[in-house]
C-alpha cells in the first residue's frame, strides 16, 4: 500500500524519532508499504519512516538500481541504525521525495561504518562509501528531524530548483 509522503514545510519533518523495540508482523507489515512507496517515486533509493509519518528509527535505501553505482550493499533495512565512524567529505547534489521542488548542494562524508537491525533484529555491520554512503545519510537525517536543505553548504548559491518534465503521451 502506498504511504502519503510528509513534504516541506510541514513541521512533522522536523520531530526526531523514537528506537524501535518491537519486531513484529505490524513493523513488517509496515516495511513493505514504506518500501513500496519508495520504489514508486521518480529515483527513489531511499526513504525514511517520518516521510511518511511514523516517527520510529527505520529507513530503507537501495542504490542497486542507480546508473553511476559498482560498490553497494542491495536493499538495506535499517532499524535503528547508528553511524558509528565516518571519514573525507564531498560536496554534491542531493534530492528528497519530501522537497519535491528543489535540489541542493550537501557535504557528506564519503566513507561512513554503520550498525543497524534487520527487521528481525538481527545487528548488523556495514562499512559503506560514495553514493550509498551518501544515501544513508541522507535517510539517517531524516530520522534525526534534519532535511537536506538543513545541511546546505550555502543557501544562497547552493539551492537549485528542479526542473519537471513532461511525461510524454
Amino acid at each position: 500500500m502506498m504511504l502519503e509522503i510528509l513534504t516541506y514545510p510541514d513541521p512533522r519533518l522536523k520531530e526526531p524519532s523514537t528506537t524501535v523495540e518491537t519486531f513484529d508482523e505490524e513493523l513488517r507489515n509496515f516495511l513493505s508499504n514504506l518500501e513500496e512507496t519508495m520504489r514508486a517515486g521518480p529515483g527513489g533509493v531511499g526513504i525514511a519512516a517520518p516521510q511518511v509519518g511514523r516517527f520510529q528509527r527505520i529507513a530503507i535505501v537501495d542504490v542497486s538500481s542507480h546508473k553511476k553505482v559498482t560498490k553497494h550493499h542491495g536493499r538495506l533495512v535499517l532499524i535503528n541504525p547508528e553511524i558509528t565512524d565516518w571519514d573525507g567529505f564531498e560536496i554534491a547534489r542531493e534530492g528528497c521525495m519530501s522537497v519535491p521542488d528543489y535540489t541542493g548542494n550537501v557535504i557528506r562524508a564519503t566513507h561512513i561504518k554503520l550498525t543497524a537491525q534487520n527487521e528481525n533484529a538481527e545487528i548488523k555491520y556495514f562499512e559503506m562509501e560514495g553514493y550509498e554512503a551518501r544515501a544513508v545519510q541522507h535517510e539517517l537525517d531524516h530520522l534525526d528531524g534534519l532535511l537536506f536543505l538543513d545541511r546546505l553548504v550555502s543557501r544562497r548559491h547552493d539551492l537549485f530548483q528542479r526542473k519537471t518534465h513532461q511525461k510524454k503521451k
